[in-house]
């Protein structure tokens, strides 16, 4: 249990070695001392809290702020000390402050507790006491056998020991991992592949030694030992025996796995950055103002210390017939009096911090959060998904977005992949209707593609066909498990036969070969089977010349039906046509770019006929580059080049990735509204072009920049600076950067101003082949930068965890590769396009209500405390309060509290609709435009400007002359103190009033009800005797002064003063110098395509759905939609649009 708890706090972490053994099946040795090795549980953590440690924890980074800390500070001093006011009006605001917060973040990570438990909660299957036992996800331990079936995700970095196939090889989809949705093969070896069933593991005897956890997903060095007959057979393993945690098994009907990296030390978990407590720009403004307003505190506590001791210099000052001192007092230090007092001064202006400023930051973000889903524009029907927020700290942070880095496969793109046209032999084909019909013809043909498709056409539909990865899964998965034939099902061309490939495009490619009539139906062992056209063939595999990043093609060699050998060879135009001799070179070249141009993925396919003596030499030399010990791969990658020459092109395809809907619009929006795109992806070079052509991100116009296969600091170093030279001497308006992995981490090694420099200077960057961390270090990089810019990042899989935890914002798809993004991010959105609306409007609406929130906390804070100092020059600075300790803690708290949070809530500037149609609004709140040093500046001179007002109007008005009551009664300072504290409630509520632009019945409701809740609780107040209270100073005195008219004279003339110049500026400004976001206010309806409804928030694009009660709930509470069902039906049917 102490060890648990150890655990919990953080204090008692696995011991860690170079090397971990692990036992299968967690069968130990039982002689000797053995002591096993403790490893970490299989829960995955992305809370911040635990039970333990919550309450600790979350006070800490409370008192880190400066006005909690700074208030905890007065309170104790007020305990301390005898001061003017009591404790309480510090620690009850303080206390509430604290609370709130508390149970808001509380809140929010008992969501993420929840969605942590739902993925440690999943049932597993694992081989315990010789049979399967069915458990949680968290309960697995280092060492256990897990059984995984089929589409199930993996539970633990698992070391493959058999499957359900013969030769122990199963298929996985890592596209949560690294964003790639190809089939990946992966092995067992031969010992443990015969363990088909549950008593044969548990017979099993296996050790597996292997290093400890690290990052990097395509690095695994281990080895396994298996006793077989009391002999011990050593195999080595490496990443193609590792099944990553998140990873998916496809095609394969069940597979056993022994555990060796569990929960947080799994591969996919080491590569999150560790969860840190964002803090928006907002709230770093907060902690600047607070400081300054320190000062001024401080200045004043001073000040008011030392002219106090100026006046009492005077002997009838010190010690007056009416206050004589005691002894005590006479002989106490000068030092600690002086200290004494000065804190008490502090105390009594302690009020210009506004301690309820954060409680309000905290309501506005936590309720504001909701607007997000119930925006029913960010509702995706389809996949019944709406927004999410996981976190609300950073509302407005949405608003200040500068650049934005996304994932491309399943963020920007909708991972599906569609063949649309083809080059055979110099002539251009597109598939209609399931038949190939070349350029400039119809689909005139009754007998299909057969008439037309002879010779090279037939033979390059088989290379199609035959020259790829692909893996075909059927509905009864027993199809492929010893003794069946493989081809069985796929003979009459079943439409329960699945293709599985190794890329997407592979998969589009063997479809379409099977909608024209050459299918590929199977294959088993060494052996390759396609029906052309009903006819049956049967290839026989030789070997597979596999994919690489530098050759850029792959290749099979195969023995056609006739005996011959040849190779069919497909890739990148760049890596084929080089090594081709014959063939319409020039014409395919041509179509090629041709299809580009379209925002095709494009391939070429050749090939090459061997004669035996040819194939005798080819197959002894790939055997001996492939056994060789010593320098394997440079010796692999001599005999490819020796083989893949002198080809044959047979054509190319054109293969798109489908985008999702507007994201070419979506990114266009995001370009006007001065926003720069990032694609981080970890696809190849090529297709990443390609997709950031079609979906807009690259302009066809634009200057594409190269920084690519980089292999040394020199060499990368010189060609930044021809970079740099070229975005200079061309006259572009526009660069694109194209970078890689290997080149970008050099350049980030010691070249990070220089590459900094070229990026800047390019309106958009693609960033390929990209490692889960690389893309966490770039975002990193342009955080860093000296212009500090707010970032976003934006993926779908869990390799964008990390840059998605990097930004000062992240957001997480909805998409088809898990959870694991949309759990680590702030927000959550199912489609790329809804990015427009959430930044667009969404941010511009928080970033203004939460800026003039700020703004109006410290004004109205120092309209309230700088009466108070000046009142201290007319009282000898003795420290007598002119606010009753009552006031003094409800100002803030009560009666000026409400107009500010609805305020916050629903102020809209512009109509969202205009928002939208015009992103260059963004512009105009970017760079904290509204929380500057003028715009503070402003706001502060102003409340200063107010509170003299309030304090030398009442003085004049009434000072000179008090006996202004009917009865010749005089007032008080109470009374003063109450008519300058009423002058104040009024005009700052009024102020706000002034500063709104979108009423609602609920504005109304809280400002004029905050100013008739003023009066009615000082009437009672004031009215009758409290029993609880010692001292009643203002018994009777709010009757006294409402009973003057000169005291009414005084206030409406007062607030008059105080408001009517803030009316003539306001007007001067909007007529004489407006700025693009009042032009935008001044739209007609017609063109802002006004709705009833707030936000849109009561109507779909299509009609009423589930969502409407809701909705239509909000807009009656706000006052917008007046007939709100008969408003959505009648603008649906109208086919508005909705923001």
């Amino acid at each position: 249990m102490l060890r648990w708890i150890r655990q919990q706090l953080g204090f008692d972490p696995p011991h860690q070695s170079e090397t971990r053994t692990i036992y299968v099946a967690n069968r130990f040795p039982q002689h000797g001392h053995y002591i096993p090795q403790r490893f970490a549980d299989n829960r995955i953590i992305s809370s911040k809290y635990t039970i333990w440690n919550f309450v600790p924890k979350n006070l800490f980074e409370q008192f880190r702020r400066i006005a909690n800390f700074y208030f905890l500070i007065i309170f104790l001093v007020q305990l301390m000390i005898d001061t003017p006011t009591s404790p309480v009006t510090s620690g009850l605001p303080l206390f509430f402050v604290i609370t709130v917060t508390a149970i808001k973040q509380g809140y929010e990570d008992w969501l993420r507790h929840k969605a942590d438990n739902e993925v440690n909660g999943a049932p597993v299957f694992v081989v315990r006491s010789g049979s399967l036992v069915q458990t949680r996800s968290k309960n697995i331990r280092v060492g256990d056998i897990v059984r995984v079936a089929k589409d199930e995700t993996f539970p633990a970095d698992l070391v493959l020991l058999s499957s359900d196939r013969v030769d122990g090889t199963c298929h996985i989809t890592t596209a949560s991992l690294d964003g790639e949705t190809n089939l990946k093969t992966h092995f067992s070896v031969p010992e443990t592949s015969v363990c088909q069933s549950v008593s044969q593991l548990e017979a099993l005897q296996a050790v597996v030694e292997c290093q400890q956890p690290e990052p990097d997903l395509y690095r695994f060095v281990g080895r396994i030992t298996v006793t077989q007959h009391g002999e011990e057979i050593v195999r080595p393993l490496g990443p193609e025996n590792l099944l990553l945690r998140g990873a998916r098994l496809k095609n394969t009907k069940e597979i056993f796995g022994v555990a060796v990296y569990t929960g947080m030390e799994s591969k996919m978990a080491l590569n999150y950055k560790c969860k840190s407590q964002k803090r928006s720009a907002v709230e770093k403004s907060m902690n600047t103002f607070l400081i300054i307003y320190l000062v001024i505190l401080l200045f004043e506590a001073i000040l008011s210390t030392i002219l106090k001791y100026t006046w009492q210099a005077e002997e009838k000052w010190n010690e007056p017939f009416y206050n004589q001192k005691t002894e005590q007092e006479r002989n106490s230090s000068p030092i600690l009096k002086f200290i004494s007092d000065f804190l008490a001064f502090l105390v009594l202006y302690n009020f210009i911090i506004p301690i309820s400023l954060y409680v309000t930051v905290e309501m506005q973000k936590f309720l504001g959060s909701f607007f997000i889903g119930w925006d029913l524009d960010l509702y995706h029907e389809e996949t019944d998904q709406k927004a999410q927020v996981n976190t609300s700290d950073l509302n407005e942070e949405l608003g200040q977005v500068e650049y934005v880095f996304t994932d491309k496969t399943g963020t920007l793109t909708e991972n599906e992949m569609q063949f649309r046209e083809c080059s055979i032999n110099g002539i251009k084909y597109r598939e209609v209707n399931g038949k190939l019909v070349p350029e400039g013809m119809t689909d005139d043909s009754p007998d299909g593609s057969a008439a037309h498709l002879m010779g090279e056409e037939l033979l390059f539909l088989k290379a199609v066909s035959l020259c790829h990865t692909v893996q075909i899964s059927y509905d009864q998965p027993d199809c492929l498990i010893a003794g069946g034939d493989p081809f069985s099902q796929a003979n009459g061309f079943s439409s329960n036969m699945e293709y599985y490939a190794s890329s997407p495009d592979e998969k589009a490619l063997v479809e379409a070969a099977k909608r024209i009539g050459v299918a590929f139906t199977g294959s088993s062992g060494e052996t390759m089977e396609i029906k052309t056209f009903g006819k049956f063939e049967k290839y026989k595999l030789l070997h597979v010349l596999e994919f690489d990043a530098d050759r850029r093609r792959m290749s099979v060699i195969l023995q056609n039906p006739s005996g011959g050998q040849v190779l069919f060879t497909k890739g990148a135009e760049s890596a084929i046509l080089p090594f081709t001799t014959s063939g319409e070179i020039e014409k395919t070249r041509l179509h090629v770019d041709e299809f580009a141009l379209k925002g095709l993925r494009t391939l070429v396919v050749a090939c090459r006929h061997f004669s035996p003596e040819e194939y005798i030499n080819v197959d002894r030399c790939l055997t001996a580059a492939r056994t060789a010990l010593q320098q394997r791969e440079e010796r692999l990658r001599e005999a490819f080049d020796y083989i893949e020459k002198d080809l044959h092109l047979l054509g190319a395809t054109g293969v798109e990735d489908k985008l999702q809907d507007k994201v070419q619009e979506t990114i266009e929006a995001l370009r006007l509204a001065g926003i720069k795109v990032w694609v981080l992806t970890g696809d190849k070079h090529e297709t990443a072009v390609s997709v950031s052509l079609s979906c807009g991100h690259f302009h066809r116009t634009m200057n594409i920049l190269e920084l690519l296969q980089q292999r040394s600091d020199n060499e990368c170093a010189e060609q930044l600076r021809r970079l740099a030279r070229r975005i200079k001497e061309d006259h572009v308006i526009q660069h694109g950067l194209v970078v890689d992995g290997a080149s970008l981490s050099l350049a980030l090694r010691e070249h990070e101003k220089l590459f900094m420099e070229v990026c800047k200077n390019c309106s958009a960057v693609l960033c390929c082949r990209m490692a889960p961390l690389q893309k966490a270090k770039v975002v990193r990089l342009l955080k860093t930068s000296p212009e500090k810019p707010i970032t976003l990042a934006i993926g779908d899989g869990a390799n964008d965890v990390s840059m998605i935890q990097e930004a000062h914002v992240g957001i997480g798809i909805m998409g088809k590769e898990g959870r694991q993004a949309v759990r680590n991010s702030d927000y959550a959105i199912a489609r790329f396009r809804f990015l427009a609306k959430l930044l667009l409007v969404h941010g511009h609406f928080y970033y203004i209500r939460i800026a003039t929130l700020v703004q109006y906390f410290f004004y109205k804070n120092v309209c309230f405390i700088t009466p108070q100092f000046l009142y201290q020059f007319f009282c000898l600075f003795s420290q007598q309060t002119l606010y009753d300790s009552v006031y003094l803690t409800l100002y803030n708290i009560c009666f000026t509290s409400l107009p500010i949070l609805v305020y916050s809530l629903f102020e809209q500037l512009v109509h969202p609709h205009v928002l939208q149609s015009k992103p260059g609004l963004y512009r105009d709140i970017s760079k904290n435009s509204l929380l500057s040093f003028r715009t503070f500046l402003y706001w502060t001179l102003l409340g200063f400007c107010h509170a003299f007002v309030f304090f030398f109007g009442s003085y004049i008005l009434m000072g000179e002359d008090t006996t202004l009551m009917g009865n010749g009664q005089m007032f008080g300072n109470w009374t003063f103190g109450t008519l300058v504290f009423t002058v104040m409630v009024i005009t700052v509520t009024l102020k706000l009033a002034l500063e709104t632009h979108f009423w609602t019945w609920m504005n109304h409701f809280v400002t004029w009800g905050s100013i008739a809740f003023y009066f009615i609780f000082s009437l009672f107040y004031g009215g009758i005797i409290w029993p609880f209270l010692h001292t009643q100073d203002m018994y009777f005195v709010f009757v006294q002064l409402l009973s003057s008219g000169s005291a009414w004279f005084a206030i409406i003339i007062i607030v008059i003063t105080c408001l009517f110049p803030d009316v003539v500026k306001k007007v001067l400004y909007r007529h004489l110098q407006p700025t693009s976001t009042q032009k935008s206010q001044s739209l007609p309806a017609s063109q802002a395509q006004a709705l009833s409804c707030v936000e849109s928030m009561c109507c779909y694009q299509h009609g009423q759905s589930g969502c409407s009660r809701l909705a239509r709930l909000l807009e009656q509470m706000t006052g917008q939609c007046k007939a709100s069902a008969n408003n959505c039906q009648a603008s649906s049917r109208s086919n508005s649009s909705h923001c």
